[in-house]
């Protein structure tokens, strides 16, 4: 299926009747806007053999949201007509009822497209999906004696989102998202262990689905499944760690990038509130936001309220220079929005989110941050995680680490926890490497409720004395 159209035109509405219904429904508003959307989506699991599950599903609605001051009304419908409008009209009205507002300026335009348009639940076919993942299947159990189960999945989207403002401003984005993950499980006698690798972006399924492409994701999965099958257990106590570049740096997103978003921040609710402009963190240390990365999980060409995506220095040389900002909390705060107004679907108000977020490069090759280290952790990957936005205390499970000894790398550890305070952690980084990577494409990220694709990034970085939760004694 190709993009219509107009949302509007292709549930019998005019532009310019959505224009007059969304003025007079947000009059004495200060913002707000009509945010439509269609979207079909598909999920094939295969495990143990066998296809699992195939699901396939459309939805399409719209959600109406009136801003007044700090408050905000939203409510949405399953239905594109006029007559839902008018419901979903009359159950915001209440949030501006006395509130004399005046419009906020719209939202500036921008041609740039980050993607294509295509729907990749076209291409290849259903039964082509299908042999795709019995011939992972089967490769996984081929390449290791070892492997004693596999799954894989296919998982695409294909969004048509449509932003009516009420100054008349009518923003559109098509958006399409896939992803290939595969985990296996292997085994040695009465041990076993797992591993996972995924990769996905904005595109079509072609550049994830050829055979030297979804071969290397497996190769990864079973690699460490072997790493951890051989994994001693983790010591705890604090030590000096090492993080690897890239999917590490979830740790960064969660510990640190959330604490950066501009509603935890006016509200005073962040551990980073009221800190602009002082030095947060270890001089040489710059974070970003950045959706305009072409092709990206995280990127998107406007955000959810039809402001275009921007590169924003959250973080410059350790000092604290920015925050994310949808447009509510922009204008409270006085500053202008980053194009970071996310939500899951029209079912949902938007909020500041990230997009993809990461640490840059610094001037230390890795050898040379390994060498430094006589006896640490070297954490490559992480699974789940827990943080704490106002104090900033984390707590996140390795799912590959390796001890380091005389600053070489050692055995492979399991059961390895980290813990510590992102604001404090960021203090205590003497060493950011110079080989910054972004994730593969396989970051969701969950907020009040709602989970929107993200990307995350860093370079091989050193933080000192950490505390590592493990199964015995250092």
């Amino acid at each position: 299926m190709t993009a219509p159209v107009s949302l509007l035109d292709a549930n019998g509405i005019t532009a310019q009747r959505a224009r007059d219904l969304v003025g007079e429904a947000l009059s004495g508003a200060d913002d707000g806007e009509l945010f439509l959307e269609y979207r079909q989506s598909e999920t094939l699991g295969f495990d143990n053999g066998r296809l699992k599950t195939a699901n396939f599903d459309t939805a399409q609605g719209m959600g109406l949201r009136a801003v007044a001051g700090e408050s905000a009304g939203y409510a949405h419908a399953s239905e594109i007509s006029e007559p839902a409008f008018r419901r979903l009209a009359g159950a915001v009205d209440v949030v501006k009822s006395g509130h004399s507002g005046s419009f906020a300026a719209p939202p500036a335009r921008s041609n740039v497209k980050l993607y294509g348009e295509e729907n990749p639940l076209g291409a290849p076919s259903f039964e082509d999906k299908v042999r795709l993942l019995e011939e992972i299947d089967a490769y996984a159990r081929a390449a290791s004696g070892k492997v004693r189960q596999v799954t894989a999945s296919l998982a695409g989207s294909w969004q048509v989102v449509e932003i009516v403002r009420p100054d008349g401003g009518i923003y559109r984005d098509v958006r399409p998202l896939v992803r290939l993950n595969v985990a296996v499980v292997a085994g040695e006698g009465d041990r076993q262990e797992s591993g996972s690798h995924g990769v996905g972006g904005r595109c079509g399924y072609a550049d994830f689905i050829a055979p030297d492409a979804w071969r290397a994701v497996v190769d990864e999965a079973i690699r460490q499944a072997n790493v951890n099958l051989e994994a001693v257990p983790a010591p705890a106590g604090e030590t000096d760690v090492v993080l690897g570049a890239g999917w590490p740096g979830v740790l960064l997103h969660e510990a640190i990038g959330h604490g950066l978003e501009g509603d935890f921040n006016r509200r005073g609710e962040s551990a980073f509130a009221g800190l602009m402009g002082e030095q947060v963190a270890s001089k040489g240390i710059t974070i970003v936001d950045d959706g305009t990365l072409p092709g990206l999980r995280g990127s998107i060409s406007i955000d959810d309220e039809g402001t275009p995506s921007s590169r924003t220095v959250l973080i410059e040389d350790g000092r604290l220079v920015g925050y994310m900002q949808d447009r509510q909390n922009a204008r409270l705060m006085q500053v202008a929005s980053t194009g970071n107004g996310r939500r899951q679907s029209y079912a949902h108000i938007p909020m500041p989110r990230m997009t993809n977020t990461y640490m840059l490069s610094g001037g230390y090759d890795p050898q040379e941050i390994l060498s430094s280290v006589k006896k640490g952790l070297y954490a490559v990957s992480f699974g789940g995680g827990q943080v704490d936005i106002t104090s900033g205390k984390f707590v996140f499970q390795c799912t590959e680490a390796y001890l380091i000894e005389d600053g070489k790398v050692g055995a492979p550890v399991k059961g390895a926890m980290l813990i510590g305070n992102g604001p404090d952690a960021l203090t205590r980084v003497p060493m950011v490497g110079n080989d910054m990577a972004l994730d593969p494409g396989i970051g969701t990220c969950g907020k009040n409720g709602q989970g929107v694709p993200v990307g995350v990034g860093q370079p091989t970085l050193r933080i000192d004395a950490i505390t590592v939760g493990g199964t015995q004694a250092a």
